[in-house]
């Protein structure tokens, strides 16, 4: 029996990735008993603002928050890592530590290179951690060939025109929460480190009016959208209502 197997195990390029694009969605699926995992592939050391210690700090609260059952933090060079066979291997050995039914990556492409690399860099360590001649080991043990069901791409900076979106209206205000935990990184009137992008009060206004945009389109006050690799199928028109 694996201990450690959750239902979604969604992985991020930064810290704070998840929270901003899809912590909404988690924390619903948390709430109907469902398991997660969020897997950090940097410490996001080259941000701007804040330090190693802080951002550990803020995702472990974050974290919290969310109600994960797991998260772990692969250390790869913030802004400088590759699609190399060993840090293929290193999300391979997640993906079979977790066995998940879904795998959630970073957007296809956005503003942050990062974000695009991490999105396909997931999504091909998905494939072949189905492959049995692909060796991997965790905790001195051989690890079985294991591949999620499905690969969803959560939405960032830049606008992707969804191809499905979740209502997240009951856990808005706990996202934001989620995004507040990390302090360092977004809008402190009190703050005396560099502007950045996401460190204006206005940057949680778009995100808030993006989310609402999104609700709106399916008759709700609050969403997040996602894009998939595959169609989606379905048993009857009543599973898409």
């Amino acid at each position: 029996m694996n201990l450690e197997k959750v239902d979604i195990l969604a992985f991020a390029a930064h810290p704070d990735d998840i929270e901003l694009g899809a912590s909404g969605t988690l924390m619903k699926h948390i709430a109907e008993g469902k398991t997660v995992a969020i897997v950090d592939l940097t410490q996001g050391e080259l941000g701007s603002r804040g330090t190693l210690e802080t951002r550990f700090e803020e995702a472990q609260e974050a974290s919290k928050i969310m109600g994960v059952s797991f998260r772990t933090n692969l250390k790869m060079p913030d802004g400088f890592f590759d699609l190399s066979e060993s840090n293929k291997r290193l999300i391979i050995q997640q993906i079979r530590r977790f066995q998940p039914t879904i795998v959630l990556a970073n957007a296809i492409e956005d503003r942050h290179p990062d974000h695009g690399r991490a999105s396909k860099l997931v999504s091909e360590a998905c494939f072949l951690a189905g492959l049995i001649k692909v060796e991997t080991s965790w905790d001195g043990l051989t690890q079985k060939a294991f591949r999620p069901a499905v690969v969803y791409h959560y939405i960032q900076d830049r606008h992707i025109e969804p191809d499905f979106i979740v209502d997240v209206t009951d856990f808005v205000e706990r996202k934001f929460e989620c995004i507040k935990a990390y302090k360092t990184q977004f809008f402190d009137p009190n703050s005396t480190e560099p502007q950045t992008p996401i460190s204006g009060e206005e940057f949680l206004d778009v995100l808030k009016g993006r989310m609402q945009f999104l609700g709106r389109t399916i008759g709700t006050k609050y969403a997040e959208g996602f894009t998939v690799e595959r169609q989606i199928g379905v048993q009857s028109f009543f599973d898409l209502i």
